[in-house]
């Protein structure tokens, strides 16, 4: 039986995990943190329920993959709950749109503001259909680009979709209201990436929310990990907590194994779900070539995250509302590019507790608030400003928004700043997705999904290909795979 080790357990980590165990590997997963789940993880204080990353589920059938790949089926595991609308979005002058993936819905609210916009919004669908079918039915996604032949092969389709541009340039093609605009370009800041750089090849994921819907899980996110795990523990799998990995360790120019708590654990190979910055700083030899290897390139912006325990309900606020400055461009590039920290902002407001009563206390919401802010190279002292930062976003809730009484009713506040993300998730610059998407870090040009100079080293996750978010991520686990299939048979 061969072995493999893979460090973390986020859902890159665990899709792999799965699906190795399920080839008759022998798979052993570190985990630094008290709980499993990478970004994914949870807590609770005083009843209330608060996961502190992914938030949704799109693309379904691609988590059924790999629970197929296991024998088993995943409504055994995590009760689903589709959610209609999937988010609404605030627009600065009040207005408003409630995104769906009814075709009849949109059209009559795009109506309101662009009766062309309104016509355009299927043939703009059919667009996002054929790059949705070159990534997840043609395999795209879920094929490594580790030979620049693959990445060849790609180019003359992807300039035929027009999936090299800019994704905003593109929905600007289609569309003319700011708020259309916005709509159909803003999906790639969910992983990472800005609108006005990414290739639209981004913009699949308008037709990949139409086509499989956007979903909750009954407890959380969480929930999706537990699942994860306990399918990856029935198939033989081990998993260890509390088991920072401080050394990579190589030998000849292999990969002999890990070092953690101070214990060597041997494997045939060993993939990393880590930062790849991290997992670069880790790796460790007898002659130390590898000392100065490094990654180099423009990484993404971070987030600053607020948890609120609130003693009031607030009926504009949806299961997902996404409350929008009036500066669109000019705040992506205070973020990404001149990376300061604005006075103004936009952010994704998830109440979980509006679909399941489980979340918080009777009559109580459990509120988790995301705000793009630039990664730790703007210099910020997040240990100054977090406190300071978290009132300016409830003054703007209350005061501006219209949430009122948001601060006297406030049962529970913490927060999780660029800073904490850098230290308990090692993510390099306090950015949980590593490079940014831009198109000279995509595909091939992003990390490969297996190292150039150690065989036996592979990568999956946000930081590899085919990139953040959590379809990205599981597509990760199957290109990963396929290459360490065609590697253990050479």
């Amino acid at each position: 039986m061969k072995t493999a080790i893979i460090i973390g357990s986020g859902f890159g980590a665990l899709s792999l995990g799965i699906r190795l165990q399920a080839e008759n590997w022998k798979v052993k997963i570190f985990e630094k943190n008290q709980a499993p789940g990478g970004h994914a993880q949870q807590f609770k204080h005083n009843g209330y329920t608060f996961d502190m990353g992914p938030s949704l589920i799109t693309a379904p059938e691609i988590i059924n993959n790999i629970f197929n790949k296991a024998g088993k089926k995943l409504n055994d595991y995590v009760e689903l709950v589709p959610l209609e609308p999937f988010y609404r979005l605030y627009f600065h002058d009040k207005s408003f749109i409630d995104y769906s993936g009814d075709t009849e819905k949109m059209i009559n609210q795009m109506k309101k503001f662009n009766q062309r916009d309104a016509g355009n919004y299927l043939k703009f669908i059919e667009k996002s259909k054929e790059i949705y079918k070159a990534v997840i039915e043609d395999g795209l996604g879920s094929t490594a680009f580790n030979n620049l032949g693959t990445m060849l092969k790609f180019i003359p389709r992807a300039v035929k979709l027009n999936a090299l541009f800019p994704a905003y340039k593109v929905a600007s093609k289609y569309f003319e209201d700011f708020r259309h605009r916005f709509m159909f370009s803003f999906h790639p800041l969910f992983i990472g990436g800005n609108p006005f750089k990414v290739p639209s090849v981004y913009l699949m994921i308008s037709y990949l929310e139409k086509a499989g819907g956007v979903w909750y899980t009954l407890g959380g996110m969480f929930s999706l990990v537990q699942a994860f795990v306990k399918v990856f523990h029935e198939l033989g799998g081990e998993l260890y907590t509390n088991s920072e990995v401080s050394e990579i360790s190589i030998k000849n120019g292999e990969v002999q194994g890990i070092i953690s708590n101070d214990k060597f654990y041997g494997a045939d190979i060993v993939v990393s779900n880590a930062d790849v910055t991290k997992t670069y700083s880790i790796l460790k030899s007898q002659d130390n070539r590898y000392r100065n290897v490094s990654v180099s390139g423009k990484y993404s912006m971070s987030a600053f995250l607020m948890f609120l325990g609130v003693k009031k309900k607030y009926s504009q606020l949806l299961h997902h509302t996404i409350i929008l400055s009036h500066r669109y461009k000019e705040l992506v590039t205070d973020i990404f590019d001149r990376q300061i920290l604005p006075d103004d902002f936009s952010m994704y407001v998830h109440v979980p507790s509006k679909t399941d009563s489980s979340m918080a206390p009777e009559g109580c919401d459990s509120i988790y608030i995301l705000v793009p802010v630039a990664n730790l190279q703007a210099g910020i002292d997040w240990e100054e400003e977090k406190v300071l930062y978290g009132e300016k976003i409830l003054n703007y809730l209350e005061k501006n928004f219209g949430m009122d009484g948001l601060k006297n009713n406030i049962d529970y506040i913490d927060y999780f700043s660029p800073r904490d993300f850098l230290i308990q998730r090692n993510s390099a610059f306090g950015t949980p997705w590593g490079l940014e998407p831009v198109l000279t870090q995509t595909a091939y040009f992003r990390q490969h999904n297996q190292s150039k100079k150690i065989k036996n080293l592979f990568f999956v996750g946000a930081g590899t290909h085919p990139g953040a978010g959590l379809p990205g991520v599981m597509l990760s686990a199957e290109a990963t795979e396929k290459l360490i299939k065609k590697y253990s048979y050479v």
